[in-house]
């Protein structure tokens, strides 16, 4: 999820009780939950680079336990000097572990995924629970952090005093975002089944997915693997709503033939399709040669966002490569 999302969770997470029971509980835990995503900064460095980087290292078993493991010492480390409240390293340490282990929870309910086993296995892991940006939580944790502040604040005008104690706002916020991933899950396992229960054009699905949307929990994206094409389309779990198999945006797969093998050798080709969920490639005849652009149709057509990467290869006449490189879907050229 983005990073505004972590930062508020790690922040309901510190006001349920952890900031008291370490100094410093609050920094920490936002420092360690947000830290994974300082792999967005990648972007800059292009298509290739942001693959390369983007939910691996940083987003990883081996990576989150050593982010956490630094900022525990560096937080360990500030506080030497104050005897009487020096940090302890193991107290840091399980402190950030948990920002960083719930950063990585969230992440792996969206359908973006992340390398949980970087770098002993390069495999994505993804529920497809989530839209990378979701309102409906930003909403759920800034009311629960703003409302009790809001109350709070008034009391002390009038002249209340309380003692802090772990705030119960924060505590509502995070077991009503629980109860809707649950749910968001439990909806997509509909899709799921609804996708699969269905004939599209008369072919039966070999493969299908349903991805969140970030409008409602109750409007999905399906894709379609059949034996000869895909089809997309916009899947309604509101009750009542009906469900047309027909109406799709159907994708036909292209035949075999020398030139989509020899664009599918290319390495550029091999890490997109490990990295797609539903690869779709088009093959377009030029004055110059073939070109072939490779698309995961995860994302839909007019999608902007990061992670909607394609692979493009240019070959001339004779299949020898001219071009082969991965570039972001939004930077296409009209």
């Amino acid at each position: 999820m983005e990073p505004v999302t972590h930062a508020l969770t790690s922040l309901a997470l510190a006001r349920c009780g952890l900031q008291q029971k370490a100094r410093l509980a609050t920094p920490m835990l936002l420092a360690s939950g947000v830290a994974a995503d300082l792999d967005l900064l990648s972007r800059f460095g292009g298509a290739d680079v942001y693959l390369r980087l983007h939910r691996t290292l940083l987003h990883s078993l081996v990576g989150s336990f050593v982010l956490a493991a630094a900022i525990a010492a560096a937080f360990a480390w500030s506080t030497r000097k104050d005897s009487q409240n020096a940090l302890p390293f193991q107290r840091a340490f399980v402190i950030c572990s948990i920002g960083a282990g719930v950063h990585l929870l969230l992440d792996l309910c969206t359908s973006g995924g992340e390398q949980l086993l970087w770098p002993f296995r390069a495999r994505w892991f993804a529920l497809d629970w989530l839209a990378w940006l979701d309102p409906w939580i930003l909403f759920l944790l800034l009311a629960g952090l703003l409302v009790p502040s809001l109350l709070r604040m008034v009391s002390e005008e009038i002249g209340e005093r309380r003692k802090k104690k772990p705030n119960r706002g924060a505590i509502v916020a995070l077991l009503l975002v629980t109860v809707f991933i649950c749910v968001r899950a439990v909806l997509h396992s509909k899709a799921v089944d609804m996708l699969f229960s269905r004939e599209y054009h008369g072919a039966v699905p070999d493969t299908v997915g349903a991805f969140p949307t970030a409008a409602s929990p109750f409007i999905w994206r399906g894709v379609v693997d059949s034996a000869f094409r895909m089809e997309a389309l916009e899947l309604s779990l509101v009750p009542g709503s009906y469900f047309d198999p027909e109406r799709t945006d159907t994708h036909f797969k292209p035949e075999g033939s020398p030139v989509l093998d020899a664009a599918q050798k290319t390495s550029i080709a091999e890490r997109f399709i490990h990295y797609a969920r539903f690869p779709i490639a088009s093959i377009e005849k030029t004055e110059y040669g073939y070109h072939v652009e490779i698309r995961d149709l995860r994302f839909p057509a007019n999608s902007s966002g990061w992670d909607d990467i394609i692979a493009v290869v240019d070959m001339d006449p004779e299949l020898r490569v001219q071009i082969d490189q991965l570039q972001f879907a939004g930077d296409e050229k009209p």
